[in-house]
């Protein structure tokens, strides 16, 4: 195909999809380029999902908690989530407009609702993409062999942000790249070092998974089943990710299909790799003792020092480094994509630059840089009061949940009114059953999550700082909301169960 033709076939395409997005009631022009096929959506999905991050940061203190054992909550969770993904797959089915859980629950609910599930995600995923960066110095710094300081690990974390911004304003096709790639090594990886920690450095049969390894007197006083599920937040942690399939929903081709099969391969890739790295790391630890009592201070990076060898445990940490700067960058264009969406419907202080997309780019340039400065912002602000920090950063995963579930219960919602999914992928019958199994599920984990931690010497506020910081993050919302009334600035469509539209979908 000659040039001239290919750029006719874009014209053409790219009329058919600003049809597609008047067909669903919006007065959006297409701007993305639909760049991003199947394995790209998976893997933009996996990367922010990433086993090897989430398994390697809370495989120890979960283990410090609960045991073994607590390796059962990455099937549980992937179960959990799985419920959510499948309602996120019918209702971006339905409402494939990039920005996630914004449209969606604009379109569910309400333009109140919508915006305010909006505000709460976009802090979420900016603090998330703190936490992220943040949490990659030290593997850095193992990776290099230089002793770490709060300096450093905040120049690090800057460093990966920058370098995931410049990786963004590459376009939604080298994105795609990057988080293909990047899915790729992390498999090979999670195959090669589950493996290898399986099969020749494992230590333990089976049976350690199903065995309470804490001290006797403490059986006798307190069930397992307590500190098992104190130690949920193993799995809650790791399994989302899976939303940013339907974040860039106008960069992907037939999204209406590609996206729901997506989601839910991004959860059973998920769920099979971290299990496969997870059991292996368990079976392979020497002394599990040691976790539970606190005496072992990084029991992953001894563990890998020792199986591994100095060079190979450069190699695993330069394996870890990788994985964590997918993770943002994925974590980036997800939030980018939100910011984008919000500011074009006029929602957000500074709409206007939010809303503003490059041609020559093909991404929301100030979108972008907004989803690199708040978390940028979180990140310089440890150096003034750690505290500060985490109070923020708990708030990242308690958000990300807080998040889902308002789409959840607005779909449960709308159900109610007769709404059901019109889309390529729709859950008919069993819609109702997996609403309100993804609602239980969601609810549970933000129980957990904000269940208060330490015990009776522990000041109020760390006990219940999840929760305090999510209430200030709500509160600040419901009073701008009240206040600006953002949500009235758009003509965009909302409430379907209302009005009862039914949003045309193109054939293919």
């Amino acid at each position: 195909m000659t040039s001239t033709a290919r750029a006719t076939a874009r014209a053409d395409h790219h009329d058919e999809d600003s049809a597609h997005l008047a067909a669903l009631g919006y007065d959006y022009d297409q701007q993305f380029t639909r760049d991003m096929g199947f394995w790209g959506n998976i893997a933009l999905g996996f990367t922010y999902l990433s086993p090897v991050v989430g398994v390697y940061t809370t495989l120890a203190p979960a283990m410090g908690i609960a045991g073994p054992g607590v390796v059962w909550w990455l099937l549980i969770a992937a179960l959990g989530q799985l419920m959510v993904a499948l309602i996120f797959g019918e209702v971006v089915s339905t409402y494939p407009v990039a920005g996630g859980v914004y449209p969606w629950s604009r379109r569910l609910w309400g333009p109140k609702w919508g915006w305010l599930n909006g505000w709460v995600y976009s802090l979420a995923i900016c603090v998330t993409i703190a936490s992220v960066a943040y949490g990659a110095g030290p593997f850095l710094g193992a990776l290099l062999g230089v002793e770490m300081s709060q300096q450093a690990n905040v120049l690090i974390a800057l460093g990966t942000i920058l370098l995931a911004t410049l990786a963004n304003f590459g376009g939604t096709k080298l994105l795609s790249q990057i988080a293909f790639w990047g899915f790729v090594a992390e498999i090979v990886a999670t195959i090669a070092i589950g493996g290898w920690l399986l099969f020749a450095a494992r230590k333990h049969d089976l049976s350690v998974l199903f065995t309470d390894f804490r001290p006797a007197d403490l059986q006798s006083e307190q069930p397992f089943i307590i500190p098992f599920a104190l130690a949920a937040f193993m799995g809650i942690f790791l399994f989302y990710g899976f939303e940013a399939c339907g974040d860039v929903a106008e960069e992907v081709k037939n999204p209406g299909r590609t996206i729901p099969r997506a989601m839910r391969m991004t959860i059973y890739i998920g769920g099979i790799a971290s299990m496969f790295i997870a059991i292996g790391l368990v079976l392979a630890i020497p002394d599990y003792a040691a976790i539970l009592n606190g005496t072992a201070d990084d029991p992953i990076g001894e563990l890998f020092l020792a199986v591994f060898g100095p060079v190979g445990f450069r190699v695993v940490m330069a394996v870890v480094c990788i994985s964590f700067v997918s993770c943002v960058i994925s974590l980036q264009a997800a939030a980018s994509r939100l910011l984008f969406s919000m500011g074009r419907d006029q929602a957000l202080p500074g709409w206007k630059l939010l809303g503003t997309f490059n041609e020559r780019f093909r991404v929301p340039p100030y979108a972008l840089i907004v989803a690199a400065v708040i978390p940028a912002v979180v990140i310089v602000g440890s150096l003034l009061s750690e505290n500060a920090l985490l109070a923020i950063i708990s708030f990242a995963s308690f958000g990300v949940y807080l998040g889902f579930q308002m789409v959840v219960f607005a779909a449960l919602y709308a159900r109610t009114k007769g709404w059901a999914g019109r889309g390529k992928f729709k859950l008919g019958a069993w819609g109702w059953i997996v609403n309100v199994l993804a609602l239980a599920w969601g609810v549970f984990g933000m129980v957990i999550l904000a269940w208060p931690a330490g015990d009776e010497t522990t000041p109020w506020f760390d006990k219940w700082i999840v929760l305090v910081s999510a209430l200030v993050v709500v509160g600040v919302g419901v009073i701008y909301l009240v206040v600006a009334k953002p949500h009235l600035r758009s003509t965009a469509p909302h409430g379907d169960h209302h009005t009862g539209q039914i949003p045309v979908q193109r054939a293919g």
